[in-house]
């Protein structure tokens, strides 16, 4: 009968539900990009992903895959162009987006960044933008070519956290918009295509 009584809990003020969630979200976010920063890495393991990083960089390696596309397809040679521009452009759409959200790149004590940005902007990811819109674009010149396609955008995306460059929450997002842009973007009108064709990016 002496104890000391317990305080009262605060009443939850009004728009703390949304905090909550938010804030787990956030948790989990900083938990998954630390893993990836801190798990699996060794020299050969962090060349490799850099490289894919230095390939999505301005959507630049895109562009050499529409080049390759352009001179392997005649037929759709302007198709494979108009897809290789998508990378830039996203990149470009990319950066509005960043300058309104305004969220800074992660930093994690002891395990700095492994690569280099233009910017301290982080969301939404434009190495993930810009990969996901071109494979997405080219999928639709050379549906043959599509898996393989979205493997490497996709290896590309999961390299950003990888080399502590984005939050996971960062690449989802771009991965998200770069859909979009890859499936509106305007590409010229698709010429039937040869079984010969077909073959070559069936392979």
């Amino acid at each position: 009968m002496f104890e000391r009584p317990r305080p009262l809990r605060p009443r939850p003020r009004a728009g703390s539900t949304r905090r909550g969630p938010l804030k787990t979200l956030g948790r989990l976010d900083q938990k998954l990009l630390v893993a990836l920063r801190t798990r699996g890495h060794s020299r050969t393991t962090e060349r490799v992903v850099g490289a894919l990083g230095t390939f999505g960089e301005w959507g630049l390696g895109w562009i050499a895959i529409g080049a390759v596309g352009a001179g392997l397809d005649s037929g759709r040679r302007e198709a494979w162009w108009a897809a290789s521009a998508v990378g830039p452009a996203a990149v470009a759409l990319n950066y509005a987006v960043k300058l309104a959200v305004g969220r800074e790149r992660p930093l994690i004590e002891d395990h700095p960044r492994l690569a280099r940005a233009p910017s301290k902007l982080s969301f939404p990811s434009a190495h993930s933008t810009s990969s996901v819109a071109a494979a997405t674009a080219m999928g639709r010149v050379a549906p043959g070519a599509r898996a393989p396609l979205t493997m490497l955008a996709l290896a590309v995306c999961l390299g950003r956290p990888y080399l502590g460059m984005h939050y996971p929450s960062d690449v989802l997002a771009g991965m998200l918009l770069g859909r979009e842009i890859g499936r509106h973007w305007p590409l010229p009108a698709l010429a039937p295509r040869s079984s010969a064709g077909e073959e070559i990016w069936a392979r």
